[in-house]
């Protein structure tokens, strides 16, 4: 079975909880070194590093050599798990949600470098729709659909920023559009589970810290490794696509 790729970040997912007989491997790709967490079935990559000494800002995650080297290890579908800040008062801090659009105005990163290829940038269809069947199957409460707005980072955004984004976007993060593009221009199915980690700048009153951020990461990290393993447990079954 082609494995499944999985990134992830701020969230600290424990793989070696989900998926036994982890190892490391180097892959070298044309746009740099990517270090793979491989065990039967999965491809796990932290985004960030996994070194909290040596933390991967977002603004220099190399998401080209991430995303080639799950397609050079043969990945068949890649989920993005994202931390993400709410703009809106209805979608609350320890949801998760299947985004289903993207908005990215700045430069993001591709791995197109000479022939003319121009993307129609979609988040896939089938890979939502297993994503949040397999939250139903747990029990758990996955919002489907909503638009995510990806910023430079590593700042967070002012509350003029925040105002604007809000009409026109759901969430708010810095990572998960260059996930989706590299993936999509690498012909690899990618959907993202995002969890809720915070209101973004000025929907509350009280000053937004990376703490606080944190702190929701850590609450929200069991129900997406539920949903995970079954996501894998799915792939797994009779008749299930290789």
């Amino acid at each position: 079975m082609k494995p499944l790729g999985i990134i992830s970040g701020t969230v600290p997912l424990q793989a070696k909880v989900l998926f036994e007989n982890l190892r490391e491997e180097t892959v070298e790709t044309p746009f740099g070194r990517a270090r793979v967490f491989c065990a039967s079935g999965v491809a796990f990559i932290p985004r960030h590093g996994n070194d909290a000494r040596r933390h991967i800002l977002p603004h220099l995650i190399n998401h080209q050599a991430n995303l080639t080297a799950l397609k050079e290890l043969g990945a068949a579908e890649v989920i993005g798990v994202n931390s993400t800040g709410s703009l809106k008062r209805t979608l609350k801090p320890g949801q998760l949600v299947v985004p289903d659009d993207y908005l990215m105005l700045t430069a993001g990163p591709t791995i197109i470098r000479e022939k003319p290829v121009h993307i129609t940038p979609v988040i896939n269809a089938e890979v939502r729709r297993k994503l949040l069947e397999a939250a139903r199957d747990c029990g758990i409460e996955a919002v489907d659909g909503g638009v995510y707005w990806q910023t430079a980072g590593p700042r967070l955004e002012t509350r003029a920023e925040i105002a604007m984004m809000a009409k026109f976007a759901d969430l708010v993060g810095m990572t998960m559009a260059g996930e989706a593009i590299c993936a999509q221009e690498l012909e690899i199915p990618y959907a993202s589970l995002c969890s809720i980690d915070n209101y973004a700048h000025g929907l509350e009153d009280m000053e937004l810290s990376q703490e606080q951020i944190l702190r929701q990461a850590q609450r929200n990290a069991e129900a997406i490794l539920r949903i995970l393993r079954r996501y894998a447990e799915r792939r797994a079954l009779p008749g299930a696509p290789a």
